[in-house]
């Protein structure tokens, strides 16, 4: 993907060079640190209050925009990750989105860090959160590497997500 320094589709915009392998470690202590001394409800909170008050931007305009907006959205965000590998398609009913290179795990393996056990379940957690404040959800399978998300509106989900079809990572 190519990047675009005037996309607006992505509301933040980094000056550091992209996709900064040290983002991704801190990431993956901070998920580790904060399960491990406030315990698993606190680590979804975190979650939560990640995709409903940083996100904001983000769901606004998908409240706005719609499907379009998250499917332009998530080209931006992931234009600007490098390694990953991801095709990002609009339909009438949903966004998919099939990413078979995730750049945080292939960064985290590259760099022999040992990955925290749910960090897959992130995605999940931000994304449902972001995505429900503009009146859609997410539903994913996979993981460790790899995975497939689709973004509907709320009213046409499917069944609810089942959190073991998201794999642990390794």
């Amino acid at each position: 993907m190519e990047k675009n320094s005037e996309d607006d589709s992505v509301p933040y915009h980094d000056t550091k060079p992209a996709g900064y392998d040290g983002f991704y470690y801190a990431v993956n202590a901070t998920f580790r640190f904060i399960e491990k001394t406030k315990g698993r409800e606190a680590l979804l909170s975190y979650w939560q209050d990640h995709g409903t008050q940083y996100m904001s931007p983000v769901w606004e305009k998908w409240k706005e925009g719609g499907l379009k907006s998250i499917a332009d959205y998530w080209r931006a965000f992931f234009s600007h990750e490098p390694g990953a590998e991801v095709e990002v398609v609009q339909n009438e009913e949903c966004v998919d989105l099939s990413l078979s290179v995730c750049p945080a795990i292939k960064t985290l393996r590259e760099g022999k860090r040992e990955i925290f056990k749910d960090y897959c379940q992130h995605c999940y957690f931000v994304s449902e959160a972001a995505a429900k404040e503009a009146g859609f959800t997410v539903r994913i399978k996979g993981g460790n590497g790899s995975c497939h998300q689709a973004f509907y509106p709320i009213n046409s989900a499917p069944e609810p997500q089942n959190l073991k079809d998201i794999r642990s990572a390794q």
